[in-house]
């Protein structure tokens, strides 16, 4: 919204093009969302203790969770105002990649709200039932991947990159529909699995999407595309404005979230997340990577695979609790030290899944 109101301002002074810097506005982008963060967290917070809005703790967990009942949720929906606002301000709003990324987030938002509520406010323990949040991500899902489908313009954008090989790709004609879809649904239930320490989900989240916003400004720039053997994406770039409002949203709910936390981010923020890096994935085409990057949302699911599928089959349990955080806290790990090491595990894998940009 303020580039055009920039372009109108270099009539005057051309220093104002300074706006048009790709690097520049995702700078802007993480300031503005940190702010906003900031200043609108404590009133949140505030209104979703005085409203009784808190988290219920289910009593197979672990017993140090109890303690954590009332603790105010739904505060993903902090997360999702900052997004929302600080790309409107500093992306460009021609880029259909923007709106994207943008209605899926928020359409998985709703989604995730929705769910909430029945859980918080109306005490409904179950929240949506499987099926019908299923049938949302998937409608969302398939509606973006049908969008993307339709609109690309090179061919690029619908093919498969296989990291470590240059000029490797698969022409992935209709399955690139089935794929996205996939793609993004899968994403979003396993950031979902995810958060359920103080700060697991949001700081892997954060360094993910810095990982993927690389990935963006060097696809969206034919010099460096053609230099690391990475397809040419026009106008892909924009996206890292995205991936900037997106950590600073982040880095300012972790400061509320951090152990212990003062406010759980709940499905609306969860599921929104994992659908945001689903579409920057795909977008950037580079699934692959965001596997290696998200390693830790990859395991986390697992392990609730691997523990339903072995009690059904054997009537044994691979893990203490599933997902695989609560077995670790089950082993005596503090659970810091179990967010902490979560952490560097995912800042190790985002450096590896950078690493694929030269080892091709």
């Amino acid at each position: 919204m303020l580039l055009y109101f920039a372009d109108y301002l270099m009539t005057f002074d051309s220093g104002f093009r300074v706006f048009h810097y790709l690097t520049f506005r995702a700078i802007l982008g993480v300031l503005t969302s940190l702010a906003i963060a900031f200043m609108v967290g404590p009133t949140m917070i505030r209104k979703l203790t005085r409203k009784k809005i808190g988290q219920s703790i289910r009593e197979l967990g672990p017993k140090s969770h109890y303690e954590k009942a009332g603790t105010p949720t739904m505060g993903g929906a902090l997360i999702l105002i900052a997004v929302t606002i600080s790309t409107l301000l500093w992306a460009d709003l021609s880029n259909r990649y923007i709106w994207v990324i943008l209605l899926v987030t928020m359409g998985y938002g709703v989604v995730g709200f929705v769910d909430d509520y029945r859980k918080v406010i109306k005490n409904n323990s179950d929240g949506l039932s499987a099926k019908e949040k299923y049938l949302w991500q998937s409608l969302i899902g398939f509606g973006a991947a049908l969008f993307l489908y339709n609109t690309a313009t090179v061919p690029a954008e619908t093919q498969f990159l296989v990291p470590f090989f240059k000029n490797f790709t698969i022409d992935m004609g209709w399955m690139y529909v089935v794929m996205v879809y996939f793609v993004i649904v899968g994403t979003s239930n396993a950031v979902n699995l995810t958060d359920g320490l103080d700060g697991l989900a949001i700081m892997p989240t954060v360094m993910v999407a810095g990982g993927l916003g690389i990935f963006a400004y060097l696809s969206g720039h034919a010099t460096f595309a053609d230099y690391l053997a990475i397809p040419f994406l026009p106008n892909s770039g924009e996206l890292i404005v995205f991936c900037g409002a997106l950590i600073g949203a982040g880095l300012g709910f972790l400061w509320f979230n951090a152990y212990p936390a003062m406010v759980f981010m709940g499905d609306v923020g969860a599921l929104a997340l994992g659908a945001a890096l689903g579409v920057l994935a795909v977008l950037v085409r580079q699934e692959i990577v965001l596997v290696i990057m998200g390693g830790v949302f990859v395991m986390e699911t697992l392990s609730v695979m691997i523990q339903v599928a072995s009690f059904k089959l054997t009537g044994k349990r691979v893990f203490r609790m599933a997902p695989i955080h609560h077995h670790f806290e089950l082993k005596g790990w503090p659970e810091p030290r179990v967010i902490v090491r979560f952490w560097i595990i995912t800042v190790i894998l985002v450096l590896i899944g950078l690493a694929t940009l030269k080892l091709r």
